[in-house]
């Protein structure tokens, strides 16, 4: 979406540029945005390592205690579509603030519910509140930042929900041994807030967003036009296998660690999604190498070693189990930060809608394979599961054929 022809405060100088890297504006919005993102993804993540003790406390199945991640992710899918509509009509930064404040008092009511059903509806509320955000934030990175600057802005925000996913796994699981799982989602909870606060200070207004007036005929239409392009259509697959097979992996990983044959405590086992420092340096890196391989062969490198480091965690030794999960971390937050770009990248109209339904197909992802992962694990155990994951992950390598080389 380009800007009429004049020079302006702040980044904005030219009809081809935005906010240019190494600006103030740029460094702003990048702050604002990686705290909106660490707010979503340490509040919707702060439960996977608290499964086991989900488990325990309600006297629930892994695969039902799973619930308190997949209703999330399932209501924040579903609410994408009707969040990305509302995003090309209302203020993106309005509609951000109110999405993680309702979210935010949804996960404080979460450590406090006394019954299994009730944690379940807080957490399906505060998953349908996150679906305000994503899709909004990819779409101002999409519009606010200049071309050259995109990826570099991108992979910044993804670092945030990288941040966001693994202090949210890590400081729970420690917190619930200290203190026990409800006084660690409460919390995380509190964290995300005070991230909240910073994030509504920094943001700079959107400048190059054009409000439509709300026409849901032409709303359809430009779902429909995106499905129908093919590049696209394979992106949105693409997020769903990796992140199904992304959220499979860590949901059970805490099951296999607390139990023979390594017999971890829940912290011990937590400390293994510190693993995903590798995915905030790999967002970052996806851009040179999406520069020097290009889209599709960059896509192939990510998921072939997503496929290559399943065969380290069949192994049963603690060492190959962490470098395999690390591998696997590092090269799906890669392959993420290079979808999420060629998404903005491609669609040439309707930005946010195009951003929410890939994250729509990316939690619909989340949540069905993290449930069958689930039956897998109970039933055939971790070669079972990790069997699917490598399917899964054979499919969207067929897939990355469907990008421009």
């Amino acid at each position: 979406m380009s800007l009429p022809e004049h020079k302006s405060l702040g980044a904005f100088t030219t009809q081809e540029t935005g906010i240019r890297q190494h600006t103030p504006d740029y460094w702003r919005a990048s702050l604002a945005l990686f705290c909106a993102g660490y707010a979503t993804f340490s509040l919707l993540y702060c439960v996977q390592p608290l499964l086991p003790a989900l488990a325990r406390s309600f006297n629930v199945s892994a695969a039902s205690s799973s619930l308190t991640l997949s209703l999330s992710t399932l209501a924040l899918a579903f609410g994408l579509l009707p969040a990305g509509a509302l995003a090309e009509v209302v203020s993106r930064k309005r509609m951000m603030l109110l999405a993680l404040s309702i979210a935010g008092a949804a996960a404080l009511l979460s450590a406090v519910v006394p019954h299994w059903s009730a944690l379940l509806a807080s957490r399906l509320v505060l998953g349908f509140a996150l679906s305000g955000l994503p899709a909004l934030a990819m779409a101002y990175v999409s519009e606010e930042f200049d071309k050259p600057t995109l990826p570099a802005a991108m992979g910044l925000y993804i670092s945030g929900t990288v941040l966001g996913g693994m202090l949210g796994r890590t400081f729970s699981a420690i917190l619930a041994d200290v203190l026990g799982w409800r006084w660690a989602m409460g919390i995380m909870a509190g964290l995300a807030l005070f991230a909240l606060i910073v994030f509504v200070i920094l943001l700079p207004p959107a400048k190059a967003f054009k409000p439509q007036s709300l026409n849901i005929r032409k709303l359809i239409g430009n779902f429909l036009s995106h499905l129908r392009t093919p590049e696209l259509r394979s992106l949105f697959m693409m997020g769903f296998l990796l992140m199904g097979c992304f959220v499979a992996m860590f949901n059970y990983v805490s099951f296999r660690l607390e139990g023979p044959p390594f017999s971890l405590s829940s912290t011990v086992a937590g400390l293994l999604f510190l693993t995903y420092l590798g995915g905030i340096f790999s967002a970052r890196l996806a851009a040179p190498l999406r520069a020097r391989l290009g889209q599709m062969r960059a896509l192939q490198c990510s998921v072939v070693t997503m496929l290559a480091s399943l065969s380290l965690c069949a192994l049963p030794s603690l060492y190959a189990l962490t470098v395999g999960v690390g591998l696997f971390t590092f090269s799906f937050f890669a392959a993420h930060s290079l979808i999420s770009a060629q998404v903005g990248s491609t669609a040439p109209s309707a930005k946010a809608q195009a951003s929410s339904l890939y994250l729509c197909f990316y939690y619909l992802g989340s949540s069905t394979v993290g449930y069958v992962g689930g039956y897998l694990w109970q039933h055939g155990g971790w070669y079972s599961l990790l069997a699917l994951l490598s399917a899964l992950l054979a499919l969207s390598l067929v897939l990355t054929r469907k990008q421009q080389p």
